[in-house]
C-alpha cells in the first residue's frame, strides 16, 4: 500500500512539474511579446505582405483568364505571366506592389476619349503591340521592340492622363501607377530601394509599364544646389532604366515601359527625355478634335435640336481644352434643371414631386449663362478672353486646317465669331 502512495505521489510531482513548466513557458512567452518593440512592425509587415499577396493574385488570375479565354490568341501575355507562388517579393517590392492596377478596376477606354484617335493609334503601334506581342514584332525586325519610355506632354487637361488610363485598361500589361509620395522615405538611402524595386517588381510581372504623373517633378532637372538623396534617386533610376540590368540573361530588352506625363516638358532632365524616344504631344484640340469632344460629352445628353448649335459651340470653344470643354457641358446640362426647379418653386410644387419628361433639352444658349466656362465667368476670366481674342486674331482663318469644320462654307467667319463672342462674353 506505501508503495503504490509513493508511486502517485510521484506521478503528482511530475504532473506539478508539467503544469508549471508550460505555464512558466506561457508567462514568458507573454513578458518576451510585450517586451518586443518590433512586434507592431512585424505585425504591419505582414498585413502589407498579406495585401500585396492578395492584390497580385487577384491581378494575375484575371490575365490568365483572359489570356486563356482568348480564341485568337490575341492576348497572350497571360500564358507566361510568373504564378504567384513563384514570386519571392521583398518588403520594399510588397510597398510597390500596391501601386499595380488592375485593368478592370478602371473604367476608362480608348473609346472615351474624343479627339485623339491619331495618338491611340501610335500608342497601340508603338506600346500596347510590342509589348504584348513581341514575338511578332521581333520576328520581323529586332528594330521594332517596344520603346524604353513613352512621354505624353502638352497644356494642362487635354487628355494626357486619361489617355494614359485607357492604355492601363486596355493594354492587359501589368500598370504600375506610381507616386511620389511612394518613392518617398524618411531614412537615408530607402528611396534609392523602392527605386530598385519598381523595376525589380516590373521585370518578375513583365510586360510591365510603370506610369508617373508630373514626371517633371519626380526626374527634373539636376542642379548642383538640390538635395543629395534627390539626385539619388534620379541617378538609380536611370541606372535600371537602360543600364546594365535593362537586358536579361537571355540578351532580349526587358519588357518595361516607363510612360510619364507633363505639361512642362522644358523642366525634364536631358537624360530622362534622351530615355523617352517616343513623345506624344498632346496639345489644345482643333477645330475637328472639339466636335467630336463635344458629341462625346454630349452623347447621352437630351438636346433641344432646333436651338442646338453644334457649329457656333466648335468655333466659339477654340482656344480651350478637353477639361475645360467638359465642365462647360456640365454648365450648360445644369441650366435646364436649374430653370425646373425654380418653375416649381415659383408653382409651390417643389414638394410634391418631379417628372425629368418635364425638363427641356440642352439649347446653345445655356453655354453662355452664368457661371458658364464659354462665358469666362470667376477666376481668370480676364487672361482667358486675352488669350481667345489675341489667337482669334492671328489666325488666317482660310489657311489654318484648325477651323475647319464638317461644313466649310461656315468657316469664313469664325475668327470674327470667336473675337467678337469673347468681347460680349465680358
Amino acid at each position: 500500500m506505501s508503495t503504490q502512495t509513493k508511486k502517485w505521489a510521484y506521478l503528482q510531482d511530475l504532473l506539478s512539474i508539467a503544469f508549471a513548466s508550460v505555464a512558466a513557458y506561457w508567462v514568458a512567452r507573454s513578458i518576451l511579446n510585450r517586451l518586443d518593440l518590433d512586434g507592431g512592425a512585424k505585425a504591419e509587415a505582414e498585413q502589407k505582405a498579406n495585401a500585396a499577396r492578395k492584390k497580385l493574385e487577384g491581378i494575375l488570375q484575371s490575365d490568365k483568364g483572359r489570356g486563356s479565354d482568348s480564341d485568337d490568341d490575341e492576348h497572350p501575355w497571360g500564358h507566361d505571366r510568373p504564378r504567384l507562388q513563384d514570386l519571392n517579393l521583398t518588403s520594399y517590392e510588397q510597398s510597390i506592389a500596391m501601386e499595380v492596377v488592375a485593368p478592370e478596376d478602371i473604367p476608362i477606354t480608348f473609346e472615351d476619349i474624343g479627339g485623339l484617335d491619331s495618338i491611340i493609334e501610335e500608342l497601340k503601334e508603338s506600346v500596347i503591340y510590342p509589348l504584348t506581342l513581341p514575338h511578332l514584332y521581333a520576328h520581323s525586325s529586332s528594330l521594332l521592340s517596344a520603346p524604353s519610355g513613352v512621354l505624353l506632354y502638352g497644356p494642362p487637361g487635354c487628355g494626357k492622363t486619361m489617355l494614359a488610363k485607357a492604355l492601363a485598361h486596355e493594354s492587359g500589361a501589368c500598370f504600375i501607377n506610381l507616386h511620389i509620395s511612394t518613392l518617398t522615405e524618411k531614412w537615408y538611402g530607402d528611396s534609392n530601394k523602392l527605386v530598385n524595386a519598381v523595376f525589380s517588381l516590373a521585370r518578375k510581372l513583365q510586360p510591365t509599364i510603370v506610369f508617373i504623373d508630373e514626371i517633371d517633378a519626380v526626374l527634373g532637372q539636376r542642379r548642383s544646389g538640390e538635395h543629395e538623396a534627390s539626385g539619388m534617386v534620379k541617378a538609380e533610376f536611370m541606372t535600371h532604366w537602360d543600364g546594365l540590368s535593362s537586358i536579361d540573361s537571355s540578351g532580349d530588352p526587358q519588357r518595361i515601359c516607363i510612360l510619364g506625363a507633363t505639361n512642362r516638358i522644358q523642366d525634364i532632365d536631358e537624360a530622362i527625355l534622351r530615355r523617352l524616344p517616343k513623345k506624344f504631344p498632346v496639345s489644345l484640340p482643333s477645330a475637328h478634335q472639339r466636335r467630336g469632344i463635344f458629341k462625346l460629352i454630349l452623347r447621352d445628353t437630351r438636346l433641344d435640336r432646333t436651338h442646338f448649335d453644334l457649329d457656333y459651340l466648335v468655333k466659339i470653344s477654340a482656344g480651350m481644352s478637353g477639361s475645360d470643354i467638359k465642365e462647360a457641358c456640365r454648365d450648360a446640362a445644369m441650366c435646364p434643371v436649374r430653370e425646373y426647379i425654380n418653375v416649381l418653386k415659383a408653382q409651390g410644387r417643389l414638394k410634391q414631386g418631379v417628372n425629368p419628361d418635364d425638363v427641356r433639352g440642352v439649347r446653345t444658349e445655356d453655354f453662355f449663362g452664368k457661371g458658364s466656362g464659354l462665358a469666362f465667368q470667376g477666376l481668370g476670366a480676364k487672361e482667358k478672353q486675352r488669350r481667345r481674342v489675341s489667337r482669334a486674331e492671328e489666325i488666317e482663318v482660310e489657311d489654318d486646317p484648325d477651323f475647319e469644320t464638317e461644313s466649310d462654307t461656315q468657316s469664313g467667319d469664325e475668327a470674327e465669331v470667336c473675337k467678337d463672342a469673347a468681347v460680349k462674353a465680358t
